[in-house]
């Protein structure tokens, strides 16, 4: 936090104090610009200070000297809304670029992507040659999706400095239409005449041919990228991609080759093993135990080595490299998650329980609480799950909701409707305000038929949020396909539709509220538009049942097979044959 509150009070300390020093000692409301550091260096303030350079005098506003001040005080403060909304007003005033120089990095320091990408234009519009400002101007317009116009800046830097980064070019590419890309490589090909020996523009050469499927192109540019640079690692991963596409007997042979002659060289080797995972996991295994050895105590890689033993069904040597993450102290949540998939897979219920329950955070959280409960739940352990999920919501406060609907969840799952309503009861006391709970509890009321339950849960949702298509939805379609109330149904769906246009579970509902209404021509409209955007299997029950009622048998057949043959055992789509009295086993085969 410290760092935070120093990070820019340097610069602008030194700008301030200068300023006011040339307004005390000049005539009118004249002050001075320094150059400043730029963000990510400033520190502290030596304790001997030497004599600075007579700064050269402009013109400031005297208007600008409060905000300025302001600015400085909120970044003192770590307001630092405020002293960006100052400094982003006060740069096109002053046009200084030190000014805009100190902007630029503040918005970078925000992540203020927007504000920076204007900060910095200003800068190079103040300062053209200057290196760094070309450079950030560069890669945020290539990250903005604005790849031609960064490669006019990334030239200046490389005449200015040698050293222009023109390998980001290719970031995107892939997204662009192919005259755009045409016309790019033409313009990076032609630079290739001013800077021949910059590596950074083969690679961006190398990359955009290999993208558009030109191997040979491409493996031209990387032999006179490695004439240059022997051991580039990008250069190396891409040639070894391309002679994979190209399913060359020894697509790795250059990369071994480096590996041999620079053994030490961990990065490559980690690039490589990497790349291994994709095709060949044994030799992958291999080169993450060289890793490995060389750094006993980087849990990543015995990471790495746990999660390729297990998918080579080497439970014990996975089992192994996990344990030596929990003795390093590291990576542990990681560690217990998958140690209890292990003792699952190999039918430890209650080891895989205790180590499901020993992960404490990190993103297999969840995972880890569903397939802990899951088991408790298999084994009859009602109470343990109970005073497991209590514990949790003890534990972790802030994620109480998420885990009261993982809890019902999982009982619905299990075929205990009757225990998750009491759950998501306690949980709608503990937390009136959650949509999300009470959402859950509707759609829990209709699948036990308490249609009056779920519809008094959907419209508290609604009145809460108008906008709430998904709930609009839900009782629109329930009150269409449960009761005879289709025209509020109608009016509900109509609200969800005009919200979400082109979302098909809508489209499906305004279809079935229609066919409920006997207006056949406009629901198949509807269903169809539904079925073609998302071909599930409820969607072409409706479908093929309105179809069929128009007399259409063979189209709805079709519907109907083609749904069952993905999911041949799909509910909603097998009870409405039997309703519509269609032999299922006869007319629809169920394998291709």
């Amino acid at each position: 936090m410290y760092l935070h509150n120093t990070m820019f009070r340097l610069p602008v300390i030194l700008s301030l104090s200068l300023m006011l020093a040339a307004c005390a000692s000049a005539p009118g409301d004249r002050t001075a610009a320094t150059q400043q550091e730029p963000a990510a260096q400033a520190a502290e303030p030596p304790e001997t200070v030497t004599a600075e350079p007579e700064p050269p005098e402009r013109a400031i506003p005297a208007d600008s000297l409060y905000p300025l001040l302001l600015a400085e005080f909120a970044l003192r403060r770590r307001a630092y809304d405020v002293a960006l909304a100052q400094y982003m007003e006060q740069a096109p005033l002053l046009r200084d670029p030190a000014v805009s120089a100190h902007t630029t990095h503040l918005t970078q320091f925000l992540q203020r992507e927007q504000e920076a990408l204007e900060a910095v234009r200003l800068w190079v519009e103040l300062e053209p040659d200057n290196v760094e400002a070309n450079k950030t101007l560069a890669t945020l317009l290539v990250r903005q999706g604005q790849t031609s116009q960064a490669l006019s800046h990334l030239a200046l830097v490389q005449r200015e400095s040698g050293n222009a980064n023109f390998a980001i070019l290719a970031h995107g590419f892939d997204q662009l239409a192919p005259e755009e890309q045409q016309r790019l490589l033409s313009r990076v090909e032609a630079l290739g005449q001013e800077f021949p020996d910059s590596s950074q523009l083969l690679l961006c050469q190398a990359l955009m041919h290999e993208e558009l499927g030109q191997y040979r192109l491409a493996r031209a540019r990387l032999e006179r990228l490695f004439a240059l640079e022997p051991h580039q690692h990008q250069a190396l991963l891409l040639e070894a991609k391309i002679l994979l596409s190209e399913e060359a007997e020894q697509p790795f042979a250059h990369i071994e080759q480096v590996l041999l002659d620079n053994p030490d060289d961990q990065r490559l080797r980690l690039q490589y093993a990497r790349l291994l995972t994709r095709g060949d996991i044994h030799k992958a295994r291999e080169q993450f135990e060289i890793l490995s050895a060389n750094a006993p105590g980087d849990a990543d890689l015995l990471f790495s080595l746990a999660l390729i033993n297990q998918e080579l069904g080497d439970n014990l040597t996975a089992r192994a490299y996990l344990r030596q993450m929990l003795d390093l102290g590291k990576r542990q949540d990681d560690a217990h998650y998958y140690l209890g998939r292990i003792a699952e897979q190999e039918g430890e219920k209650e080891a895989a329980i205790k180590e499901y329950q020993a992960v404490q955070d990190g993103r297999e959280f969840y995972s880890a609480t569903a397939r802990a409960g899951q088991l408790l739940l298999e084994q009859g352990q009602f109470d343990a799950y109970g005073a497991y999920f209590d514990r949790l919501r003890e534990e972790h406060v802030t994620r109480g909701e998420r885990l009261f609907n993982l809890e019902s969840e999982l009982l619905i799952r299990a075929g205990h409707p009757s225990g998750a309503m009491v759950v998501l009861n306690e949980a709608l006391e503990i937390l009136p305000e959650s949509s999300s709970l009470r959402y859950a509890r509707s759609m829990l009321g209709e699948q036990m038929d308490n249609l009056a339950l779920m519809e008094a849960d959907l419209r508290a949702i609604i009145a809460a949020e108008p906008d709430n298509a998904t709930a609009l939805n839900a009782l629109g379609y329930t009150l269409a396909d449960r009761t005879t109330r289709y025209e509020e149904a109608l009016e509900l769906i109509t609200r969800a539709l005009a919200l979400q246009p082109d979302e098909p579970a809508i489209l499906d509902s305004m279809g079935w509220v229609l066919f409920r209404q006997g207006r056949l021509e406009e629901a198949v409209e509807y269903l169809t538009r539904a079925y073609t955007r998302f071909p599930d299997p409820e969607v072409a029950a409706h479908l093929g049942e309105v179809l069929w009622a128009q007399g259409d048998t063979e189209a709805a057949l079709n519907v109907w097979q083609g749904a069952l043959l993905k999911q041949p055992d799909h509910k909603v789509l097998r009870e409405t044959l039997q309703r519509l009295g269609v032999d299922s086993l006869q007319t629809l085969p169920t394998e291709p």
